[in-house]
């Protein structure tokens, strides 16, 4: 099964492994951790982004198919004690298995050029359990694409990666455009562009009535604690604010984005097949 047994953790490999939890390391060397058997599993599935594979002996037992099929895509595979698992991943309780991957992410223009129907974007969102959330959702919601904007968190911090469950390695995610160059780059593609706001003009139900959720739509969705600038606001086409029935003051992040998505899914869907 695995190969090289790496029991210390001062093996340079090792070292450079755990410094992909910062910041600056992924970004120099365009790599970042996957931890857990969806997110290997997910990885494995596109050619050449796992690079390197550290597991357990448990690990091994437990899920012997994707440690074969790493093996067998080339993929350098090494078993890891217990104690260098604890240092390589940062969850508190390891799953054994860990990936070293490369960057997935694609250009704006790669991302808009297929006339795309559903784009969620995510604008000064900080919180990585929040962002990767969201992305799971835009990509259960059929999004076609999801655009962290320069101010918004890493998506490749560890959280937000297991947040994402896999889709991250789903569909194209852009990282870093500014948003006075987005909006324009987003309208030039044929996309409505809807900012959630609580304090838009225009409901969500309002908004489906009128039929502005039927035709190709990007979603705006600020951050957790005070919602979007007002340059923002003022450069989409509308804001849109999901309604409250009962006596909750707000949802959060990532239940307004499933409901803003799912209500733009459904509303496109209505809208093909009538």
């Amino acid at each position: 099964m695995a190969g090289r047994e790496l029991t210390s953790t001062r093996s340079p490999r090792v070292k450079a492994a755990r410094r992909l939890a910062k910041r600056a390391f992924r970004r120099r060397e365009r790599r970042f951790l996957a931890e857990g058997p969806q997110a290997v599993r997910e990885a494995l599935a596109l050619d050449g982004v796992l690079t390197e594979l550290f597991t357990t002996a448990e690990a091994e037992i437990r899920h012997q198919d994707l440690i074969a099929q790493a093996e067998r895509s080339g993929v350098p595979t090494f078993r890891v004690s217990g104690e260098v698992m604890a240092e390589l991943a940062q969850t508190v309780t390891p799953q054994g298995l860990l990936a070293v991957c490369a960057f997935v992410d694609v250009d704006l223009r790669a991302a808009l050029e297929p006339q795309p129907r559903l784009v969620t974007v995510l604008a000064h969102v900080r919180d990585p359990g929040n962002a990767g959330t969201v992305l799971r959702t835009a990509d259960a919601a059929g999004s076609d694409s999801v655009i962290f904007t320069d101010a918004s968190v890493d998506p490749y911090n560890g959280k937000c990666v297991r947040a994402s469950a896999g889709s991250l390695f789903h569909l194209p995610v852009v990282v870093g455009p500014r948003f006075d160059t987005l909006i324009p780059a987003l309208k030039e593609s044929g996309l409505t562009v809807l900012a959630a706001d609580g304090a838009g003009k225009c409901s969500l139900d309002a908004a489906l009535d009128k039929g502005t959720l039927s035709g190709p739509t990007a979603w705006v969705f600020g951050n957790e604690a005070w919602g979007l600038p007002d340059e923002i606001l003022d450069a989409v086409d509308e804001v849109v604010r999901v309604p409250i029935y009962g006596g909750a003051e707000s949802l959060n992040l990532a239940t307004a984005a499933a409901v803003c998505l799912y209500a733009s899914a459904r509303a496109q869907r209505a809208g093909e097949s009538s």
